[in-house]
């Protein structure tokens, strides 16, 4: 691993594979880390061909941390009331963080991939920087339209919850079992003594729940990105749990309904993680995708 300096700041990047292959660029979801990429993931797509580039998103893992204050309330009600929601950062400077680090490593195409709120700096990377992309995958993502359906509200509650502010280490990772229990693939369950150890990795490389809030804040910021996604012509592949609490499985239509030409692949049992019975089924339906893209590129 090593810091890479793109859009005016620091941040932690991993590459894994040849770097003669496809780029194909990773984006996680909100306050996640590159780490959070199972690694069995990762190395499945560079021994199918690709390049993998994973790296930690502005307030996460050990990338820049950005230090702006967050009122969720006030946020929240100026979005109810359609009014801006000022923030730091938006997605769309997400995005441009996102091609920095392709420039600072030399790349000018990939193939691009984002999980949650991953998928929806993937969306603006293809809406915004369309001769940088050479496919989009949008994994449990949306649109940000607000007709589509809430979380559960369990899911709603644990997304907002904290552990407590001086709890120890057990209890953080206490927290975060629960957090997967509730939002996880109900047809994937994890034992907790698998999810466990893999919660401990991630947060022992770096803990930084504020950043979370600053990431939430800027997807409230960012709105409804229904105008963009028509914008994407980059080959598009949405991936989407049946089973989502937190982000329903509409939000994975509606965003494949916007994309012109876009393949929607909904998956049955699937909730809102990487768990690890999703992996080879994610990585079958991946690497075709890219395949065939590449495929069709080539003539």
């Amino acid at each position: 691993m090593s810091q890479v300096s793109a859009n005016g700041a620091l941040f932690e990047v991993e590459t894994i594979g040849q770097r003669s292959d496809p780029a194909l660029l990773l984006i996680m979801g909100l306050g996640m880390q590159l780490a959070s990429w199972p690694d069995e993931f990762c190395t499945a797509l560079a021994d199918a061909g690709y390049f993998v580039i994973r790296f930690d998103n502005r307030d996460s893992g050990l990338s820049v941390k950005t230090k702006s204050h967050v009122n969720m309330l006030s946020a929240t009600l100026r979005y109810v009331l359609h009014m801006p929601v000022p923030a730091a950062y938006k997605l769309d400077d997400m995005a441009a963080d996102s091609i920095g680090i392709l420039d600072a490593l030399g790349i000018k195409t990939a193939h691009v991939l984002g999980a949650s709120m991953g998928g929806m700096i993937a969306q603006q990377i293809a809406a915004n920087y369309p001769d940088r992309v050479l496919s989009l995958i949008s994994i449990m993502s949306s649109s940000g339209a607000r007709n589509l359906p809430r979380p559960t509200p369990a899911a709603s509650r644990v997304l907002l919850s904290r552990p407590p502010r001086r709890a120890n280490f057990e209890k953080v990772v206490d927290h975060y079992v629960h957090l997967f229990d509730v939002i996880g693939s109900p047809g994937f369950r994890m034992p907790e003594a698998e999810l466990r150890p893999r919660l401990e990795k991630v947060l022992k490389r770096a803990y930084y729940p504020g950043g979370a809030a600053r990431q939430l804040l800027a997807i409230v910021a960012s709105g409804d990105r229904s105008n963009d996604l028509p914008k994407i012509r980059a080959p598009t592949l949405v991936i989407h749990g049946a089973d989502d609490p937190l982000v329903r499985v509409a939000a994975g239509k509606d965003t494949a309904a916007k994309i012109k030409n876009a393949e929607l692949l909904i998956v049955p049992g699937m909730g809102h993680d990487l768990a690890a019975g999703l992996i080879p089924i994610l990585t079958k339906a991946i690497t075709a995708y890219l395949h065939n893209v590449d495929q069709r590129a080539a003539h």
